[in-house]
This record gives C-alpha cells, sequence and structure tokens, in this order.
C-alpha cells in the first residue's frame, strides 16, 4: 500500500494524499502528528535517542492539503532521556500549523521483584462490527486509510496504509488515538468537537496492526469545551494512555428552505 505521505525531492518535504484529509477542511490532526512522530522515530536509531515514549501535538490552525515542509529540533539531548521538537508548515508559508514534542527514551533493564507483565487473553477485532463513517464532505479521509470495528468497550482501528515509509510504533498509534474524542461523545449530531491538542503515552509499543481505544468524554457545554481521554490496547491488553482538550462549536444553522443555497467550492 502507499504511504499516506509522500517524500518530496529534498529533506523535510512531503506531499499528502487524499488519505490524510479531516472530516472538514484540510488534513486530519491525526495524520500531521502521526507525519511529525514518523520523521522524528526514523532519526532516533541513527541519533541514539532510543524508543518514543510519548507525544504531544498542538494543532494551531487547519493544515491545508498541498505541499508541507517541516524542520526538527533537539532540545534535550541526554544520557537516557531526549526531546524533540518537529514543526510543520504549508510550503512556501510562514505560519506553522502544527507542532508535536516528543519525549523519548533508552530502554534499561530493572529488577523489581514481583513485578512483570500480566498476561491477558488476546482479542482479535475481526470479530467485532465493521464500522465506516463517512466525511460531511463525501471526498476521501484519514478514516478511509483504516479499518474500524466496535465492541461493547472499545474501539478498534487498523491502518491499511503506512503514515510514511518505515514510521514508527508511536507514529502508528497517534491516528487511531486522535480519534478519541469522538468514539464516546455525549451528544450526536448537535456540535462539532475538534481538539487542538493530542497527547499519547506508551509504555509498551503495540503488538501487530491493531489499535483499541477505550475512552471516555467530559464536555461543558456552557464554556464551549470538553476533554476526551482512553486507554491504548492491542490484542494482548493496555498498552499505554491518550488525552486531549476538546472545543465544542455549534454546527452552521440551516438555511430556510425558501433561501438559495451557496455554491460549495
Amino acid at each position: 500500500m502507499s504511504p499516506i505521505f509522500e517524500p518530496l525531492g529534498s529533506p523535510n518535504r512531503w506531499r499528502p494524499s487524499a488519505l490524510a484529509g479531516g472530516p472538514f477542511a484540510g488534513l486530519q490532526g491525526g495524520a500531521v502528528a502521526s507525519l511529525l512522530t514518523a520523521e522524528v522515530e526514523a532519526l532516533a536509531a541513527v541519533r541514539n535517542w532510543g524508543t518514543a515514549v510519548s507525544a504531544t501535538a498542538w494543532f494551531l490552525r487547519p493544515t491545508p492539503m498541498t505541499d508541507l515542509r517541516t524542520q526538527l529540533s533537539v532540545v534535550s539531548e541526554g544520557g537516557r532521556v531526549s526531546v524533540i521538537d518537529n514543526t510543520l508548515w504549508p510550503d512556501g508559508e510562514d505560519q506553522p500549523c502544527a507542532t508535536v514534542r516528543l519525549t523519548l527514551s533508552r530502554e534499561r533493564a530493572v529488577e523489581v521483584p514481583g513485578s512483570g507483565d500480566h498476561a491477558s487473553e488476546p482479542v482479535d477485532p475481526l470479530q467485532f462490527p465493521l464500522r465506516s463513517p463517512h466525511a460531511v464532505h463525501g471526498r476521501s479521509w484519514f478514516m478511509d486509510a483504516m479499518e474500524a470495528r466496535a465492541s461493547d468497550d472499545a474501539a478498534w482501528f487498523r491502518l491499511h496504509h503506512p503514515i510514511t515509509e518505515g514510521a514508527g510504533p508511536l507514529a502508528g498509534v497517534l491516528g487511531p488515538a486522535d480519534w478519541t474524542h469522538g468514539i464516546a461523545r455525549p451528544f450526536q449530531n448537535v456540535v462539532a468537537d475538534p481538539n487542538p491538542n493530542l497527547t499519547v503515552q506508551l509504555f509498551r509499543p503495540p503488538v501487530g496492526a491493531w489499535v483499541g481505544v477505550r475512552a471516555q468524554t467530559r464536555w461543558r457545554p456552557a464554556a464551549g469545551i470538553g476533554t476526551g481521554s482512553g486507554v491504548l490496547l492491542d490484542v494482548n491488553g493496555e498498552i499505554g494512555r491518550v488525552s486531549m482538550s476538546v472545543i465544542l462549536v455549534p454546527f452552521p444553522k440551516a438555511e430556510p428552505a425558501s433561501q438559495t443555497a451557496p455554491a460549495q467550492g
């Protein structure tokens, strides 16, 4: 399968496919965060940064469907922990659209008596009903790049297209995790709920292609804000956590029947 972001001729230049699209205008935030994270993970082995254990993304403004450029910055390069920023701009523009800060750690075993991984019964997400949500604009979008299924207590996602060639484990988790705030929405078809940020923390990489989210959401309509959070899973159990802020935005009011709807661009 072709990657969702294709590298252009020069370093740190990318072209998104239609599968990077969001439900409204521009790119899906989870796709953007995944791209920025994948770039850092690709350098981790070369720079001896270790494993990416946490990523926090800030979505500063909508990212347009156009050629993109990125720039990495080393915040801290330590003996055990390193912190790396990666920022994205539309090519030819000065105002950034998104930035991600990754924490990476070199693994080092610590003996703790009585500790150990607690195995759970493996889950087969293929037994759960298939979900195929569509974007309001009717075009291809990021959800089309993955298979989605739902159990009684979790939503399951499996990417069928890589974010980039050689993307690392954390990059593969961020896309599914970005749907957390929409999985357990307290009200349906009332407001839009974009998330201006996204934080994912892993204590182990997922086994296999499936990523599950056991989500919770809390909304405060009187202030127009909320949160989304959840436990992240693979087929063998828990792998980490996700959280984000939510901004509640009213849907546009329907035009009266007597008025002519404006042309859509």
